[in-house]
């Protein structure tokens, strides 16, 4: 694919992933409570949930992911439900020892916590199922530019993603008494509880 579409691509999705949503919204959240570690595998499941409707968009999916469109209804609604009680948890934390993070909290939850978020998501689905086709010539897409575009999909939200997961982690870092980090763990609480209210709401 040439480079002048490669680019105009990735400047649109790196301004949609850029742009604040239910997304960033829970891997600051999470970071805010349990670090760039207690992040990441939710950035990862955010990844997945992009490739997915990536995936979705280029063999010419869109069909089949409108016909099941109510599944990914109950997936946005489970995904909210398990936000609301990882926001609880931060709430109900105490400050110490384990630095906020939810007891018990398994890598593969935090994944599909990330993954379900992004497939209930309506501006992920926006997207890649309206924006997408309008940027990038389907059409003339081939194993080169399929690979080409997939590495920027990784690169760009890893990178963002990660960034946003960094930064809300060296903050909490800043942070070292259990007073603030009482604050902190509030924090973690409402922006979690924000993030389901716009995974629910967002149309």
């Amino acid at each position: 694919m040439d480079a002048f579409t490669l680019l105009t691509f990735t400047i649109a999705y790196a301004v949609a992933v850029l742009v604040p949503g239910p997304g960033v919204a829970a891997v600051v959240a999470r970071a805010l409570g349990g670090g760039f570690k207690g992040a990441f595998p939710m950035v990862l499941g955010i990844l997945a949930g992009d490739l997915a409707y990536f995936i979705f968009a280029v063999f010419g999916l869109a069909t089949i992911a409108t016909y099941f469109g109510p599944i990914f209804v109950v997936v946005r609604w489970a995904g909210a439900a398990y936000l609301l009680y990882v926001a609880y948890k931060f709430w109900t934390a105490r400050p110490g020892a384990e630095q906020m993070k939810p007891r018990n909290e398994a890598w593969l939850k935090t994944f599909l916590a990330g993954f379900s978020l992004t497939m209930g998501n309506p501006k992920t689905i926006v997207f890649y199922l309206a924006i997408l086709p309008t940027v990038i010539p389907l059409d003339q897409m081939n194993l080169v530019a399929f690979s080409e575009l997939t590495a920027i999909v990784v690169i760009v939200l890893l990178a963002i993603g990660c960034g946003y997961a960094w930064l809300a982690s060296a903050a909490r870092d800043m942070f070292r008494s259990e007073r603030a980090l009482g604050r902190l763990n509030k924090t973690a609480g409402v922006m979690m509880a924000t993030a389901a209210g716009l995974v629910v709401f967002q149309h």
